[in-house]
């Protein structure tokens, strides 16, 4: 039975003991109140190193024979590297995988460390929990910005919430930026941006009761989905795409996939379905852990 350790990095660390692609104990948080969420950005480099090892050893709780450790953090990894981490910037630049391992050498863990973006691994846990490891899945993280996430792990940069949807010279509120992004339009942080008079909940609720500007940004809003969806699908192939995060309960399923079968007409691309799931930290941790099981495995 394989044994790793899983560990997300968001506002808090989140660790767990994975065993055959299931916890196997319970979830360890730092830190444990959400009144202290901005303590991750408060810690310099060696000490968040120091803080994820510790997080670590409380999930093995002694446990041996360990196969690796995975770790999902949000930001773009490149080999081992963290090249971008906009909400945990104290990171850019380092070489955190060399780090880890260094730091877990040191506590006695002498395991093989990966790290991942948050979001492929949120695509690996939710392979592994809908018995798709031997599958190609996507899935949206629809949130204060927008993740993308794709298992099997392939290299690239995979900033799909970036994905051009809109020629619109106006449409300039993605966090980066940029013109015309997915994220400008989706994004929770773009939304208030574009409404100072409403919160994305009120207008959501506005354009259910007929209010024209509402309805028109929720049309808007499912066409740049359809457009970034359709965007992966012509360029990996059709598939199972997962939707997820707190802003999917503004999905509405019929209008998504009427827009979806206006972009995507190639017969054989249109064996792609949609399926909204809970985000949860738990399948996060598994993601993690099953994304350094894999990659220790294809380094054997």
């Amino acid at each position: 039975m394989a044994k790793t350790i899983g560990v997300t990095l968001s506002e808090r660390i989140s660790a767990g003991l994975v065993v055959d692609h299931k916890l196997a104990g319970p979830v360890w948080r730092f830190p444990d109140k959400h009144e202290e969420e901005d303590a991750l950005v408060e810690l310099h480099t060696d000490a968040l190193i120091e803080t994820i090892c510790r997080q670590v050893l409380q999930a093995a709780d002694g446990a041996k024979d360990l196969a690796a450790v995975g770790v999902a953090l949000p930001g773009l990894v490149k080999n081992g590297v963290v090249e971008e981490a906009p909400n945990l910037p104290q990171l850019k630049g380092a070489r955190i995988e060399e780090l880890l391992a260094a730091q877990l050498r040191n506590q006695g863990v002498p395991v093989p460390v990966t790290v991942v973006n948050d979001a492929d691994g949120m695509a690996a846990g939710l392979a592994s929990a809908h018995g798709k490891l031997d599958s190609m899945i996507r899935v949206w993280t629809l949130g204060v910005g927008i993740g993308y996430g794709r298992y099997p792990f392939a290299p690239g940069v995979w900033e799909g919430g970036h994905t051009v949807v809109t020629l619109d010279d106006k449409e300039r509120y993605c966090g980066c930026g940029g013109r015309g992004h997915m994220e400008g339009i989706m994004g929770h942080r773009a939304m208030r941006l574009r409404f100072l008079d409403m919160e994305p909940e009120e207008v959501f609720e506005e354009a259910k009761n007929g209010d024209a500007r509402c309805l028109e940004f929720k049309r808007l809003w499912h066409k740049a989905l359809a457009a970034a969806s359709s965007t992966t699908i012509h360029m990996s192939g059709p598939g199972k795409i997962f939707l997820t995060g707190f802003n999917s309960q503004f999905l509405d399923m019929p209008m998504l996939r009427d827009y979806m079968q206006q972009m995507v007409k190639m017969s054989p691309l249109q064996s792609y379905s949609f399926e909204i799931v809970e985000d949860s930290p738990e399948i996060r941790v598994i993601g993690a852990a099953v994304s350094a099981e894999l990659a220790a495995a294809s380094k054997s």
